[in-house]
């Protein structure tokens, strides 16, 4: 009987252990979607560089305990450092491509956008890793750029700038993506630490060229975006600890929900059919090329 009732038990713990993995992913991908909603406001009145800055000196302090807690050794050496240097400018490139698209088109319509990253790293897989796509992830792929531009709708078949910006930051992420794939034996505290001060170092060089004169309630408002994105940061690695990947990651799709609700609540957008139809083929495509890129995976 014992030994009977222990498989149901490890599936029980599994199983519990898998949706507390799926409640941190959900938390986490609503404060992104928050902490983002809460940028595009701030970055209506100043620069995105200090955005940067001041959300990065933040977020530092909320890392700082984990660091020390860590070892600075532990966290600030790193092997590979020259694919950790080409990280960070792409991670740099995305976030500041983010706040500047955001600044001009819907929440929703970035996010929708950025959704696809699945579908570029796909394709950019094919000549930077050697990777091959079937002709199934490759229809998939095909369908998902329509859906991109049912998103952003280019006019007379032209994309306005602010268009442009957030497919150059949607391409960065998917290169980030690619490039985290070789640094596996580095930390997740390194991986954000590291992040936090990219992001901080470029905002700082840029405030020559752009500060706007803001109050201690303004420099509250973008140190808590530094907050919630750590927070944020941390709920997603607890949840990929609970959780494979294949569980958890599908559900930041819940990101474009948020966004569509937020951008109605506090800017007033409403998502037009057309774009409501691309962000569902995006979402789909992106599913469907993640599922077999697992398979491929699995079948390895």
């Amino acid at each position: 009987m014992v030994e009977g009732s222990l498989p149901r038990m490890s599936s029980e713990t599994a199983a519990a252990e898998h949706w507390r993995g799926i409640a941190f992913m959900l938390l986490g991908t609503a404060l992104f979607t928050f902490n983002d909603a809460l940028g595009k406001w701030m970055v209506a009145s100043v620069a995105v560089g200090q955005l940067l800055f001041i959300r990065s000196v933040a977020a530092f302090v909320m890392l700082a305990p984990a660091i020390q807690r860590a070892g600075w050794r532990e966290v600030f050496v790193l092997a590979q450092p020259g694919r950790h240097a080409l990280r960070l400018v792409l991670i740099v490139a995305e976030v500041a491509c983010f706040y500047l698209a955001v600044r001009h088109l819907p929440l929703a319509d970035v996010m929708a956008v950025y959704q696809a990253t699945p579908i570029f790293v796909a394709v950019l897989a094919i000549p930077l890793l050697g990777e091959r796509i079937g002709w199934r992830r490759g229809i998939a792929v095909a369908v998902g750029f329509i859906g991109v531009l049912l998103v952003l709708q280019p006019e007379a078949g032209v994309f306005t700038a602010a268009a442009l910006i957030a497919l150059a930051g949607s391409t960065a992420y998917a290169l980030t993506m690619i490039a985290t794939r070789h640094l596996r034996a580095a930390s997740a505290l390194s991986l954000i630490v590291y992040h936090t001060l990219a992001v901080g170092a470029a905002g700082l060089i840029s405030l020559p060229w752009g500060w706007a004169a803001i109050g201690w309630v303004e420099t509250g408002y973008l140190a808590l975006i530094g907050v919630v994105a750590t927070l944020a940061h941390m709920c997603m690695n607890q949840a990929l600890r609970l959780a494979p990947a294949t569980v958890v990651v599908p559900y930041t799709y819940t990101s474009l929900l948020w966004a569509i609700l937020l951008g109605w609540l506090f800017f007033a957008d409403t998502p037009t059919p057309l774009m409501l139809l691309g962000a569902a083929i995006i979402v789909g495509s992106g599913l469907f090329v993640m599922h077999r890129e697992q398979r491929r995976r699995t079948q390895d």
